[in-house]
């Protein structure tokens, strides 16, 4: 369980990081759309692990890699931002978040399932 100060240093640097990936880091994504879905601190505030979605999916593979290589311009930016309110800024570690393609694939399973309609005679009884 997380404690408020991670809860809400959490919440800033995943606001911080989509800024930085919408406004600074255009080029980094080659314009597709990077979701910053959510942000886990430690209880150090020392790491922080930011988990990314992307838009489209198809080279969800190569903008990943992309976004690892540059993972120390996008800790400096950072940086920039939340110099006034943290003492140290966080190693940040990338991870995917694939919680919307699971929930897609959920979501074919149920629709092709084939329930039959309850008997009759069970309700009579």
């Amino acid at each position: 369980m997380e404690s408020k100060r991670q809860q809400k240093v959490g919440r800033q640097i995943q606001k911080d990081l989509g800024d930085i990936f919408q406004k600074e880091g255009q080029y980094l994504v080659n314009g597709s759309l990077v979701t910053v879905t959510g942000v886990r601190m430690t209880p150090d505030l020392g790491i922080a692990r930011a988990y990314l979605s992307f838009l489209p999916e198809k080279n969800k593979a190569v903008l990943f890699e992309g976004i690892e290589e540059n993972t120390k311009f996008i800790r400096q930016k950072l940086g920039e931002r939340v110099r006034h309110q943290l003492r140290i800024v966080p190693e940040l570690e990338f991870y995917l978040d694939d919680t919307a393609e699971y929930a897609a694939k959920m979501d074919a399973l149920f629709a092709d399932l084939v329930i039959p309609p309850a008997d009759d005679e069970d309700k009579t009884e």
